[in-house]
């Protein structure tokens, strides 16, 4: 008889509430899971591999929130700010310290992240455990889940706890330096290389779940960073040209850039998608629209929450000042529909970053709460005191899709196309494509942007940052090009230069309950 999967997880919010709320820190024997029939090798596997598996992927869609792991991946960067605007978004100061680098222990999103993904960990080690039977396409399924949550993880806390199902609750789980988190994920990719099946690109629906394509890219990901990981500071060659390899194999299999930048977020099959999650997209719409801002299927208007800095934005090719159609701006900075070009198909809402004059379905301008015209300016009086209309919005998901389209790509190929050009930077035997500038202007003409005449690592880092924005890469990014401590506005003086920021520290309640795990410096 197989046990029911009664987890004790690494940490649980109620032992983080327990810490937060007591000065007594003695631990409880209620304060965690307890699965009674671990320990002294009775673990005796899932009771049902396909269920679990299904569980184990159902997790994954936990990204689908606005915080959490998207909001310490992008609030934390100089991409996204959410500025308190009376009583609205201050949620006790959660937001802005993320984006000033304040954070601490204790932070809510910080905790979450390191809970949610350290039980798919766990999770995936009871399928991957002999005792559960799994077969090799179940096992390849399970190694490729675990290693995305071993990658984040291992990305945003440097070291991994780690328990095998068959540990009691006696046995504090090991902790895995950055570099054996690494390995561990090579390994688990390597894996899933062998057993999950081919998908082609624009095969759709196949790629919700792990396929070749998917683990390929997630190690070519990890090859990319792992001077970071290892702490040796410069790319190896060897791991460059793996990356390169990688890439090469993912357009083997049909994956390639489509035209359209706007189109690939619809939801239709296309090669853009390597891997997507059946998560609501509809935090990535609402959360910076005006109140006023509607669309059929979301009649209560938007959040007016999340903005971008008028740096980031300036990144973008095309007036300044100005959004509008015919402004110079390259496709992926998008535009602010008027009353010449009113569209009933996108409801007044425009594309990418809205700035200036905001319209309604039928090009009349939108009127803010104080009844004058809804004008999103580029400018912040500070993190407080704002109005409901200072900040640059993004929108890249589109209510003209569906607002509860259950479609979030996770993985595409433009970003792999970024990485071959990067690891060729870094010192890769070029291939198929030619050099890193000519596979960046390949991208480049085709989003309706100027050609570069030289490529350095700034370049390639915009270059990133425009073609992926508010995808959950731009923290990932800054500090593989040692940006991540750069001054942006409203960071803390006293953090600008402090590599310490580079981690995010271990949560309290962890270091209470696993003795084993040694907080960050700096922490």
């Amino acid at each position: 008889m197989k046990t029911k999967q009664i987890r004790k997880y690494v940490l649980l919010p109620l032992l983080a509430i327990f810490v937060i709320s007591c000065t007594d820190l003695e631990i409880e024997g209620t304060d965690s899971i307890i699965n009674e029939n671990a320990g002294s090798g009775s673990f005796t596997g899932v009771e049902d591999v396909d269920a679990s598996i299904t569980n184990l992927y159902n997790g994954l869609n936990r990204v689908g929130d606005q915080a959490n792991i998207y909001a310490i991946s992008e609030v934390s960067t100089d991409e996204l700010l959410i500025p308190t605007r009376g009583t609205d978004w201050g949620d006790n100061g959660i937001w802005r310290v993320l984006h000033t680098h304040d954070w601490d222990s204790n932070h809510t999103y910080i905790l979450a992240a390191w809970n949610n993904w350290n039980s798919s960990i766990y999770a995936a080690s009871e399928i991957l455990d002999p005792a559960s039977g799994a077969d090799a396409t179940q096992t390849a399924l399970a190694s490729f889940a675990r290693a995305y949550a071993v990658y984040i993880i291992m990305d945003n806390f440097g070291q991994v706890p780690f328990r095998n199902p068959g540990d009691g609750p006696e046995i504090n789980p090991e902790v895995l330096s950055r570099t054996d988190a690494l390995a561990l994920a090579l390994s688990d990719l390597d894996t899933a290389i062998a057993g999950l099946p081919t998908a082609l690109g624009g095969s759709g629906d196949p790629l919700k779940r792990g396929t070749k394509a998917s683990a390929r890219f997630l190690k070519a990901k990890l090859l990319l960073n792992s001077h970071v990981y290892n702490g040796s500071g410069t790319a190896s060659p060897a791991d460059m040209n793996e990356v390169v390899a990688l890439v090469d194999a993912i357009a083997a299999d049909g994956f390639a850039l489509q035209s359209g930048y706007f189109d690939i977020f619809l939801g239709d099959a296309d090669t853009e998608e390597i891997f997507w999650l059946p998560t609501n997209i509809g935090n990535r719409i609402w959360n910076g629209m005006h109140y006023v801002q509607i669309a059929p299927d979301q009649t209560g208007g938007g959040w007016n929450g999340f903005t971008t800095l008028s740096e980031f934005y300036n990144l973008f090719e095309g007036d300044s000042d100005n959004n509008n159609v015919g402004a110079g701006q390259e496709e992926r900075r998008g535009w602010v529909p008027d009353a010449s070009n009113a569209d009933n198909t996108n409801f007044g809402i425009g594309y990418g970053f809205l700035i200036g004059k905001q319209y309604d379905t039928n090009g009349s301008v939108l009127k803010n709460r104080a009844g004058g015209d809804l004008t999103f300016s580029r400018d912040f009086p500070g993190l407080v005191g704002n109005s409901d209309e200072t900040g640059i919005r993004t929108i890249k998901y589109h209510p003209a899709g569906g607002s509860s389209l259950e479609h979030e790509i996770m993985f595409r190929y433009a970003d792999a196309h970024l990485m071959k050009a990067e690891a060729i930077m870094r010192g890769a035997t070029p291939t198929t494509g030619g050099s890193a500038l000519t596979l960046v202007n390949e991208l480049r003409t085709l989003r309706d942007a100027t050609p570069l005449g030289s490529l350095t690592e700034t370049d390639l880092l915009n270059e990133r940052g425009r073609e992926l924005y508010i995808e959950m890469w731009r923290r990932n990014d800054l500090i593989r090009f040692g940006q991540f401590t750069k001054d942006w506005e409203f960071k803390s003086p006293d953090n600008v230069g402090d590599e310490t920021k580079n981690l995010f520290p271990i949560p309290a309640g962890a270091l209470l309950s696993n003795p084993n795990l040694v907080q960050n410096p700096g922490y």
